[in-house]
């Protein structure tokens, strides 16, 4: 683990954000030195399709890494393009904003879909997912977000994922907030297609995106690719030929999510990370249960990287006022999304420790003074 002296940089910013995991100085730093695209360069990538796949307890069973120039939705749209055959048809569970942003995804491509909509703080329905697979013969592909980070939901993809092989149909679970920091057997989990980023929980830069596929699976998409640049297919082909990207490599990203991936390592794995986050989550939610909020969420659906809280019942309550007043002590909060809630998020992943949660339960006790908001 990481010298927890040194200041953080989301400190030295002046930001502390549900959409921004903050990432050590070291991982920072990995980026200082410009790199080629050499022999020196090439190990490096092998390495971290190595430790991918790792994580996910699947490295020599079948399953491959393919690492992506882009966004966690670039990932996503990846998979979809290159994953689905010309007679596919797509069951989208959606329980908030990332599983809506794969329905559309599957739209924007002209794919046949199917959504099962639920609400955003509560979990999928199986036996109507179940229903829906017997009665729809023309479903052939599955997909689920495992932590909705609109609200800090965690679906339940295991039992769903028994489901879907029950039908055998093939599995996506969209992970970007919850790879690396929630413990994951692939392979016990049924997913044969698996998307998620650099940054986040692994705390590596952002601009990498990654998929994670069967083999089998993966070779069997010759020809469905929808896009050219996000074929999933070829950028494999590309790696396992070359060592290499198809495209411009993003090296110094590469670089800081090799080292963001060594600190994982360092910290006790996905145990250890997800160890710290829980204790992050903890003391934050019994300081601000103290200050008198209430999750959003009920515990038992809850992650503990991000978590929501509704806005308090108080006549002299100012959502702006609030806000602003919290980023006046560098911190900032974000609003949720889940349809007309009235709750804001805070994310406690990243390069973050229970003194930082202390400090920042300190500002919003201090705030909800200065609004003259009382217990």
């Amino acid at each position: 683990m990481k010298n927890k002296q040194e200041i953080p940089d989301w400190k030295q910013q002046g930001l502390f954000t549900s959409v921004l995991f903050p990432i050590s100085t070291s991982v920072k730093q990995a980026m200082l030195k410009d790199f080629g695209y050499d022999d020196e360069f090439m190990p490096i990538v092998r390495d971290i399709r190595r430790r991918i796949l790792e994580i996910g307890q699947v490295a020599d069973l079948g399953y491959e890494a393919i690492l992506l120039q882009g966004s966690g939705a670039c990932a996503v749209e990846a998979v979809v393009s290159t994953g689905t055959p010309p007679d596919g048809k797509w069951l989208v569970i959606q329980n908030g904003a990332l599983g809506a942003r794969i329905a559309k995804i599957v739209d924007v491509l002209k794919i046949r879909k199917t959504v099962l909509n639920f609400p955003g703080n509560s979990l999928p329905d199986v036996g109507e997912i179940y229903k829906t697979l017997k009665e729809d013969p023309l479903i052939t592909h599955v997909a689920i977000v495992h932590n909705e980070i609109t609200t800090g939901l965690i679906n339940p993809i295991k039992e769903i994922g028994e489901i879907v092989k029950r039908f055998k149909k093939i599995y996506f679970v969209d992970a970007g907030s919850s790879f690396g920091a929630v413990r994951m057997n692939f392979e016990e989990l049924k997913i044969d297609w698996l998307a998620s980023v650099a940054d986040q929980s692994i705390e590596g830069m952002s601009g990498i995106a990654f998929a994670v596929a069967k083999k089998d699976i993966l070779l069997a998409t010759e020809g469905n690719a929808r896009s050219y640049t996000l074929d999933l297919l070829d950028q494999w082909n590309g790696f396992e030929k070359y060592g290499q990207f198809r495209f411009a490599s993003p090296a110094h990203s590469v670089h800081a999510f090799r080292q963001a991936l060594i600190e994982l390592e360092e910290e006790g794995g996905v145990f250890g990370r997800e160890t710290r986050y829980k204790k992050n989550y903890q003391t934050l939610v019994e300081g601000m249960r103290a200050l008198g909020f209430t999750e959003f969420l009920a515990p038992e659906l809850q992650v503990h990287s991000v978590v929501s809280f509704k806005y308090p019942e108080h006549r002299k309550f100012d959502t702006d006022k609030f806000y602003k007043t919290i980023k006046n002590r560098s911190y900032a909060i974000y609003p949720g999304t889940a349809g007309k809630a009235n709750y804001f998020r805070l994310a406690f992943g990243g390069r973050i420790y229970e003194s930082d949660v202390l400090e920042l339960l300190g500002a919003i006790k201090e705030t909800m003074e200065e609004m003259s908001l009382k217990k």
